[in-house]
């Protein structure tokens, strides 16, 4: 499959996440994904968005109710509504810009991991 992928990008979005408490991690429908908790049944919070139905370098993560919209309504260049997971609230983060704020990329990462561990 020829994706957009970036390494860089993603060794960058690891650190963040991995650097999070009870985090853990593989590879789901073809995507890096992480997960928080213990036990059998950690929580999905975050993934990679490489080859779902456009070309972009993103991420996608919970968010607390109304964040979509209202980080859509703000940003609509940055954020999206990802498709299967955006119908829960999800946000998008597109990662592919150049001039990505990685500090509100991380500050998002943090809320979705409280949100999910909650």
């Amino acid at each position: 499959m020829n994706r957009p992928s970036d390494p860089a990008v993603w060794e960058r979005l690891s650190a963040i996440v991995d650097a999070l408490p009870h985090v853990t991690s593989k590879i789901s429908h073809g995507e890096l994904t992480w997960f928080v908790g213990a036990g059998k049944r950690p929580k999905q919070f975050a993934n990679t968005w490489d080859h779902h139905h456009d070309d972009r370098n993103s991420v996608v993560m919970a968010a607390p109710p109304g964040a979509q919209e209202q980080l859509i309504a703000d940003d609509p260049a940055t954020f999206f509504r990802p498709p299967y997971v955006g119908g829960r609230g999800w946000i998008g983060i597109h990662l592919d810009t150049g001039d990505v704020d990685w500090d509100r990329v991380e500050l998002h990462l943090r809320d979705a991991h409280d949100w999910i561990s909650r």
